[in-house]
This record gives C-alpha cells, structure tokens and sequence, in this order.
C-alpha cells in the first residue's frame, strides 16, 4: 500500500492537469440536469496535498451515492487557487460566471475563502467550504448560500488554551504565520488560556509561507517561556517541527499546536513530532462504525490513510447530498435548499455534526497525541463545540 510519506511527496505530480482530471469525474457537459460542481482548491504549492484529500473525500462520498448527488449527475468544472489570494476573486468569477457552476467548493487558505465568500455573496452561488477556517465566513460576511463542512479558526484552538492552563503552564509564546488562519488561532488560544489566567509572554509572526524559522527558535531559547503553541500545516508543520527538534527544544520546552500541524504530515515529520498534544475536529481511533467504514474505504480507493481533509470533502458531498435528496435535487427554490441543508444531521467519520444557525459545524474537539503515524484521540477537549459566530447577522 502506498504510505503517506509518498502521498505528501507526490502531491505536487497531482497539479497536472492530467492528474487533476484524473481525480474527478468528466460526464459530457452538455445536459442540462447534471449538477455543475466548482472545485476551487490548491493542487500546487504548499498545501496542494491538501487540496487532493478534500477532491478524494468529495469524490468517495459521490461514489457511495452512485455517482449522484440529491439523484442528479454531476459535472465538474476545477481551478487550482494555487493558495493565491490575488488570483481568487477572477478564479471564482470564471467558475461561476463562465462555467455557471451550481455549487462552489472551496477551498484551503483563508485568504482565498475570502474573496470566494464574496463572490458568492455577490452572486448568490452556493459556497460550500470544506477547509478554510476564516472566522468572517460563518461570523461577519455569513449569509444563507455560505455552508462550512470543516471548522472556523477559532474552534480547534480554542481548547488548547484549557489544555495547556491544566497541564500547568502559565507563560507561553506563540508562533505562526501572519495570515488569517494562523492570527486567527493564536487569538482563540490566547483568549482561551489568558481567561484562565495564563499569559502569552511574547506573540510571533512570519510571512507566509516562508519557513526561515530559526531567529524565532533562538528568541524561544532565550524567553524559555512554560511552553510554545503554534499554528502551521502542511509543508510548513513538516520543517517547523524539525527544526524545532533540532534547536534542542523539543525536549525542553514543551510543543502544542491546533492539529494541523501534525495532520497529513506525520511520515515526513518523523521523530519530530512524537509526543505532540494537538486538538481537532477529527483523530486517529476515532471508535464509531462510520469512521471504520470511511477508512477502509478510502484506504482501499487510494492507497493511503484519511486525514481531517479528506473527512472535510467527504462531508462537504454529504452535506450536498442530504440537502438535495430534501428537495428532490432542485434549485429552483433556493430558501428551500438552504433550510434543507441546515436542517441536515451529517454521519460524519468524525462523529455526527450538526450545522449552527451560521452554518458552522457544532462539533467535538478531540485532544489527540501523535504516536508513530497517527494522531492517537486521547479525549474529548471539547464537547459539542460552537464557533461563536461574531458578527454574524443572517439576512
């Protein structure tokens, strides 16, 4: 079976167009009953294996549905977003003006979910939004064609702050990349375990996605704060956790982080990331018969282990398709499909979910310790979890 580490390795072969097509479906595009789906994820770059989970997940939900979703064919329509914020509003423009997509999926990087949510709020398209974590999207640009399969910024780290106050820790720094996703969740930490009563010595940044991270870790050295929480995925978790070891600080000050930086990425990190406390939406061992099934299944479908984006595009395809199969497949009344999809209970691999009145998940955050290649779920860090939508006024 192929491992993981040559998934992360061959990520960036699947930015061909070959290989993109190779994921999804191509029906003839010219009947006018099938189901336009956008999909507008990363296929190159930093989080390009990101982007080919989410397209597997979808794609595995669409298969257990016998190709269908809500009983109608389905067309694609892809554009590789790249992580580019400067390129999203004219790559989303062209998928919903040009292809008329009935349903954009999108997409990694909070900075480009921005500009997908505006598009949709100025068009009206459906947005379903398998990743990214932007608080804005289900807080202050919510809006009833907007839908979240995954998570705000502010849920996943949010716990860590409880976390880290109980296992004793009073003085920490914080470290992330100075993008939306990365302030977002040293935010949520930081008012988390500051209301406990811990302090955050010192807050962190880099461009993203530069990884030159030694000048933070010889100013942690020098801080020795209680421990470091950070945010990083793909690429970046894998170099960030090894260097972070091979400053000598893994041993010494201890490393916590929301988990992604440890999800997907575990083969290329190694010993680095042994040991790690991480909460999130999802974890190996997860005990319900849902989860076993999805596993397997996806093992068996690609030749790799599921990771929390692969759970996130598998739920995007269910969400779609209960929501659908409520109205018979139609979008002729929109305000019946949203209060359809809002009304859907997801029998998710991370557990069943339920959308909030801002079309978040409420959901359980797990506190999961990585050992060997997986992320081990140790507990619940947070039941039944709620994004508290600031800003949120649903028209």
């Amino acid at each position: 079976m192929t491992t993981r580490r040559k998934f992360v390795q061959g990520a960036a072969a699947l930015a061909s167009a070959s290989a993109i097509g190779a994921l999804l479906p191509t029906p003839a595009r010219a009947q006018s009953a099938k189901l336009r789906i956008g999909m507008m994820l990363p296929y190159t770059g930093t989080f390009a294996a990101l982007g080919t989970a989410i397209t597997q997940g979808f794609n595995l939900a669409v298969d257990e549905n016998a190709g269908k979703l809500g009983g109608r064919d389905i067309e694609y329509f892809t554009v590789d977003d790249e992580s580019e914020p400067a390129k999203a509003t004219d790559n989303a423009n062209k998928l919903v003006q040009r292809d008329k997509v009935d349903v954009l999926v999108g997409t990694v990087h909070s900075g480009v979910v921005m500009a997908m949510v505006k598009v949709a709020r100025d068009s009206g398209a459906l947005l379903v939004i398998p990743n990214a974590g932007a608080n804005a999207a289900t807080g202050s640009q919510c809006a009833p064609n907007i839908f979240r399969t995954s998570f705000s910024n502010w849920q996943p780290a949010h716990p860590m702050g409880k976390v880290m106050y109980d296992k004793g820790h009073r003085k920490v720094v914080t470290l992330t990349w100075k993008y939306g996703a990365g302030e977002e969740s040293v935010e949520s930490f930081k008012e988390a375990f500051t209301k406990l009563g811990g302090s955050v010595v010192k807050e962190m940044y880099l461009p993203f996605p530069n990884v030159e991270f030694q000048p933070f870790l010889t100013e942690i050295a020098s801080l020795r704060p209680d421990a470091v929480f950070v945010f990083f995925a793909g690429g970046g978790a894998v170099k960030f956790t090894k260097d972070y070891m091979a400053a000598g600080l893994k041993d010494k000050i201890p490393l916590y982080g929301s988990g992604f930086l440890t999800d997907g990425t575990l083969p290329a990190q190694g010993a680095s990331a042994q040991g790690l406390l991480t909460t999130l939406h999802y974890g190996d061992g997860i005990d319900n018969a849902k989860n076993k099934q999805f596993r397997f299944a996806y093992a068996k479908k690609f030749g790799v282990q599921a990771d929390v984006y692969a759970v996130q595009g598998y739920d995007a395809a269910l969400l779609l398709a209960g929501g659908l199969t409520a109205v018979k497949g139609s979008f002729g009344e929109r305000s019946a499909l949203y209060s359809a999809l809002e009304k859907v209970k997801v029998d998710s691999p991370r557990g069943p979910w339920v959308m909030s009145k801002a079309h978040n998940p409420i959901q359980d955050i797990y506190l999961r310790r990585v050992d060997g290649n997986a992320n081990e779920v140790i507990g619940v860090a947070w039941k039944a979890l709620e994004d508290p939508a600031r800003g949120c006024k649903m028209a």
